[in-house]
């Protein structure tokens, strides 16, 4: 039986510098979606995030895999992008799905990205 819980939290509490972040406690699936200023941006980024974390579930790879890589490369402006991402083609694939949902729901994407590039303006870098 699925148990999934998908909230929209403001962009300063996620566990480290994302927009979308997924991990299970017991047996309930968690993803956490930065709050923005339009439903349907958070809406894509969590269709994202479950997305990508039912793939990784699907093909094994451990989410302290994805946890670890990305709090390394929290300068990239998508971790999941990057070539050595082990989670690289899953990222890609829910990207391709989140493309074609954005243009059916009417979002211009590249006011999507303005959005989430902002959030990272507004969350001060940690020393």
């Amino acid at each position: 039986m699925l148990d999934i819980d998908i909230r929209t939290i403001p962009h300063n509490t996620q566990r480290y510098s994302t927009t979308g972040d997924y991990w299970d406690e017991g047996e309930r699936e968690i993803i956490r979606v930065s709050a923005m200023k339009e439903w349907r941006y958070e809406f894509l980024v969590g269709i994202h995030e479950l997305i990508e974390k039912a793939l990784l579930k699907h093909r094994g790879v451990p989410i302290s895999a994805i946890d670890e890589f990305d709090m390394s490369h929290e300068d990239s402006p998508d971790p999941g992008d990057e070539p050595d991402a082990p989670y690289k083609r899953e990222h890609c694939f829910a990207t391709g799905v989140e493309r074609i949902l954005a243009a059916e729901l009417g979002v211009n994407w590249s006011d999507y990205e303005d959005e989430i590039d902002g959030l990272y303006a507004e969350r001060p870098t940690e020393q």
